[in-house]
């Protein structure tokens, strides 16, 4: 199984946060089918990047912030976090299981942001999706297109259809999953230290995070 290094995984997860800002208005199930939500949303949401300056000269604070108000809502986050948990969920207790979640929620938010500011000037391509009648989980297929002629980077996106709209589960990234790759990480954690010994590594990854670039030399 090809295993990412974490700074290597969340470099890729920042490659793919650009297409991810497109999914900002999945939000009723009276809304188009994924892949026109995704590609209509798309420009006007990079446009309001591309439009601030904050943001354009990497501010994380802001950028923080983008990602929670206009991504998050958009992902189900405790089911990515009970697939990459994996078999050892039910081992978790329901408090266990609550700070899993809470603590995955941080290091994606803060793994987009710190990577992001190197992947701003990109186009993406959403691919058509044929919805089935009654259809509850789809996979939306896109490309982003790099600046300079660069191979463009294929980005899957795995959702859901709940009762406030479709929801991203998984990400695949040029055939590699952020649920299967971090699944991989957890296991070992939890081999280690237990489901409490998972916790614990999230709270110090998380917590580093938020320290300034040169305390984290």
């Amino acid at each position: 199984m090809l295993r990412k290094s974490w700074n290597t995984w969340n470099g890729m997860l920042g490659l793919a946060f650009a297409a991810l800002l497109s999914i900002s208005g999945l939000a009723r199930a009276d809304l188009p089918s994924p892949d026109a939500v995704v590609r209509g949303t798309s420009e006007d949401v990079l446009r309001q990047v591309a439009d601030d300056k904050e943001l354009r000269s990497g501010n994380t604070t802001k950028l923080v912030e983008l990602i929670e108000t206009k991504i998050l809502p958009h992902f189900d986050v405790a089911k990515m976090t009970r697939l990459a948990v994996g078999k050892n969920w039910p081992r978790a207790t329901s408090e266990q299981q609550r700070e899993l979640v809470k603590q995955f929620q941080t290091l994606l938010v803060r793994s987009y942001g710190a990577a992001y500011s190197a992947y701003r000037q990109v186009k993406v391509e959403v691919s058509p999706l044929k919805l089935a009648g009654g259809e509850t989980d789809v996979t939306v297929k896109s490309k982003i297109l790099l600046p300079g002629g660069a191979p463009p980077v294929s980005v899957d996106y795995a959702m859901n259809s709940t009762d406030t709209g479709w929801k991203v589960y998984n990400v695949v990234v040029e055939g590699v999953s952020l649920v299967t790759t971090y699944r991989n990480d957890f296991a070992a954690q939890i081999e280690q230290g237990g489901i409490d010994g998972l916790i614990k590594n999230l709270q110090d990854r998380n917590a580093k995070a938020l320290q300034p670039a040169a305390a984290k030399k």
